[in-house]
Order: C-alpha cells, then sequence, then structure tokens
C-alpha cells in the first residue's frame, strides 16, 4: 500500500487579470528612495515669482488671463509630483514592452474626452468663451510633422508638456531642449510658405458625424483597445518595471512633497485642461507659444516678423500683436514651468545639473529644433495636437499618435549616436 505524500500548502487560486489589475513586470518594483529636503530657497524664488506674476497679470490683463497661469501653475506641480511623460512612455513601450506609461495616457485621454464632451457638448464656458473641438487637418504635414516630433523628443530627452516641467525643475540640459525648441518653431514660422501648401484634407471630428455622445463612445472603446493591446504585448515581453522616485509616507505630506501615482497625475492634468478649455474657449496647448517667444527675439534684434505670413493668418497677428502676458498659450506655459519649480523645491529634487556631456547637448539643441518644426507642421504638439485631439474626437489625433509611435522607433535607433541610453530587457529598473 502506498501512503500519499503529505499534503503542501494549498497553492493561492488563480486569479484573472483584469483590466486595471497590474501587468506582469519581470521583477517587483524597488521601494521608492526616502525624500531629500526641503531647498528653501528655490522654493522662495519660485513662490514669490509666482505670487508677483499673478498679481501683475490679474491686474493688468484681468481675470481671465490671471486665471490661465494659476491654471498653468497647476499644471506644472500636478505633471512634476507625477512625473507624468509622454517620451519615456513611448521610449518605454517601444524598448521593452512596459505600457505603464501608454496605459495611463490612456486615463488621461478618456477623462479629458469626458469632459470636453460635456463641456463642448453643452456650450459651457466661462468669461464668454464660447468652447470648440480641437480638429487638426489630415494631410502630408500631419504625417511628417508627428514623425519629426517623436524623433525629436527622444534625442531631447522631453516632449513639449516635459520640457516646460524640466527646465521648472531645475534640469539644465532640457533648457537647451527648449531653446532648440523655440528655434525649430519660430523657424518654421519664418518658412511658412514652403510647406503651407502640403497635401492636406479636411479635419475629420466624430461629433460632427455622431454627436457628441457618439464620438465619447467610440473614443471610450479605442482607449479600451489600447489598453487590452499594451496589457498583452506586456505580458508576452515581460519588462523591467519602471525605476521608483522619492517619496514620503502619509497621503497629506505626499501630495505637497512626495511622487503622485500615474493615475492621480492623469486625473489632475485632465481636470485642469478642462479648465483651460472652459476658461478660453480652446483646448490646452503649448507649442504655438514658442513661436510667438522666437518671433517677439527676432523682432527685438531688428527683424520684421509680422511681415511673414505665418503672423498673417487669422487669428495669428493678433497673438503677435498683443502682450506675450495676455497670450493664452504663454501663460499656461509659463505658469507650468514656475509651478513645476515649486513642487520640486518643496520635494527637494530642484537642482542645476552642470558638466553636460558635448553630445547630449548637441542631442538636446537638435531634438528641440525637430520638435519645434514637427509641432509647426503637424498642427501642434502631444498637447495640443495627440491629447486635445484624441479627446476632441478628432481623426488627426490618432493619426499623430500612431506617427509618433513609429517615430519613437527611429528616435530610439539615433540616441547612441549621442550617447543616450534605451532600456534594456535585462534592467533592473528600466
Amino acid at each position: 500500500m502506498t501512503t500519499a505524500p503529505p499534503a503542501g500548502p494549498a497553492a493561492p487560486p488563480r486569479v484573472p487579470a483584469g483590466l486595471f489589475t497590474p501587468s506582469p513586470t519581470s521583477s517587483a518594483r524597488p521601494d521608492a528612495p526616502p525624500l531629500p529636503p526641503v531647498r528653501r530657497t528655490p522654493l522662495v524664488v519660485a513662490g514669490l515669482l509666482a505670487a508677483a506674476l499673478t498679481a501683475y497679470v490679474w491686474s493688468a490683463h484681468g481675470a481671465k488671463p490671471g486665471v490661465l497661469l494659476l491654471l498653468g501653475l497647476g499644471l506644472g506641480v500636478a505633471l512634476f509630483h507625477s512625473r507624468f511623460g509622454f517620451t519615456s512612455a513611448w521610449r518605454q513601450l517601444v524598448a521593452v514592452g512596459n505600457g505603464t506609461g501608454l496605459r495611463a495616457h490612456t486615463l488621461l485621454l478618456g477623462t479629458t474626452a469626458t469632459l470636453f464632451a460635456v463641456i463642448i457638448g453643452t456650450g459651457t464656458g466661462l468669461f464668454g468663451s464660447q468652447p470648440a473641438p480641437s480638429g487638426g487637418s489630415l494631410g502630408v504635414g500631419l504625417v511628417v510633422g508627428s514623425a519629426l516630433f517623436a524623433v525629436g523628443m527622444q534625442l531631447g530627452g522631453a516632449c513639449a508638456s516635459g520640457t516646460l516641467f524640466a527646465v521648472g525643475s531645475g534640469q539644465t540640459s532640457v533648457v537647451l531642449t527648449l531653446a532648440g525648441f523655440v528655434a525649430g518653431a519660430t523657424l518654421a514660422a519664418w518658412q511658412f510658405d514652403l510647406w503651407k501648401d502640403l497635401p492636406a484634407w479636411d479635419p475629420v471630428v466624430l461629433s460632427d458625424h455622431i454627436g457628441w455622445f457618439g464620438s465619447w463612445a467610440v473614443t471610450i472603446a479605442a482607449l479600451l483597445l489600447v489598453v487590452f493591446v499594451s496589457r498583452r504585448v506586456q505580458a508576452r515581453r515581460n519588462p523591467p518595471p519602471l525605476g521608483p522616485v522619492p517619496s514620503a509616507r502619509g497621503a497629506a505630506v505626499r501630495v505637497l512633497r512626495g511622487s503622485w501615482p500615474l493615475a492621480a497625475g492623469a486625473l489632475a492634468l485632465a481636470v485642469l485642461g478642462a479648465g483651460v478649455l472652459l476658461v478660453s474657449g480652446g483646448a490646452w496647448g503649448v507649442t504655438s507659444a514658442f513661436s510667438l517667444w522666437g518671433s517677439e527675439l527676432v523682432g527685438a534684434l531688428g527683424g520684421h516678423p509680422e511681415n511673414w505670413t505665418w503672423w498673417k493668418q487669422p487669428g495669428n497677428a493678433g497673438m503677435l500683436a498683443g502682450p506675450v502676458l495676455a497670450d493664452k498659450t504663454s501663460l499656461t506655459d509659463i505658469g507650468i514651468m514656475i509651478g513645476a519649480a515649486v513642487a520640486a523645491a518643496l520635494g527637494g529634487s530642484w537642482a542645476l545639473h552642470r558638466g553636460i556631456p558635448w553630445r547630449t547637448a548637441v542631442a538636446s539643441v537638435l531634438g528641440g529644433v525637430l520638435m519645434g518644426i514637427g509641432a509647426r507642421l503637424a498642427g501642434g504638439c502631444n498637447i495640443g495636437a495627440y491629447l486635445a485631439g484624441i479627446a476632441s474626437g478628432s481623426l488627426s489625433g490618432w493619426v499623430w499618435g500612431a506617427v509618433a509611435l513609429a517615430g519613437t522607433w527611429v528616435g530610439l535607433k539615433l540616441r547612441p549616436l549621442f550617447g543616450l541610453g534605451n532600456p534594456k530587457p535585462g534592467d533592473g529598473v528600466c
């Protein structure tokens, strides 16, 4: 007679992976390192700058620009605390199959699409604004521009919004990216006649065909499909986890100083972006201000940007003629940089980085120039074209995202030429 071996501990039941359960990685994510102490001097300087600039804008230009600046400050805080990135998310997905960042995008896109459907569908606006969707044209400029932008953000190390919050947090190399970004956007505006007649078709906005509820439903269904596919890819490739960032114990301290979950960042950005739409009537954008800043500099140096065809276009002439601190996009961009500086100083992370390798510096400037040119050709960046486009139910936003994903692969191939590394499957943390 045989005796059955003693039964060991029962294996835990297998729970099927749900839509929002964590996707597998090759190892557990390490614990976050402790927070460094508050950087008091940068905090005081950034705080005083935020208060003084808000008071000036409010008194000189009115409540509407003042509120837009406050929304920009909030965007900067949310971007920094959540380290919400587009560049790194696409790089992680293409290089090692980690779709965590991309799934955070879908939460941001879905929440923004929901808020946009309510706001635009009901015609709700503040300060007399009339909210309108962001529908970009479909054509050669969109494809070429989004591809150039994707390559540029992998070389420059940040996207449009990421460039602003990285500059605010003291990352010196990204200051070079911002300088290249402004130069590229200004160059593209100056040479508008060379590319303005590229083949293009009228925008396709779903709400014009199936109403706002139908547009919202199709957008959410498409985003759920992206979540499903990215989870399958991650399960098959089993990538290393994302690297942790310094955080704090306790919810209250974490809100003010520590890192936020990507989901919290996505929700905060969606609400603040919807606030920009409510106040201004247009979606949150970034890169039109770069063309304005560069053109203002050209004018200060004796040039005549007012004679450029770009600035004679409807809507652009008034932007160049008016004060920078009354321009919607300039206000939110400046707010993002100052808000990120406040958040970085509170988190103890604000620091100027010295000794930038020359190849990194070249990549930063070149990446910025490519992004500036690409954003003008494509009619926007990862915010104005991708986020606002998809949230508005515009086909252009989906085309921008798909081409940018392909352009990311090209950018990853070019990064080693400049001494920049890429995530690898065997990394302990990527």
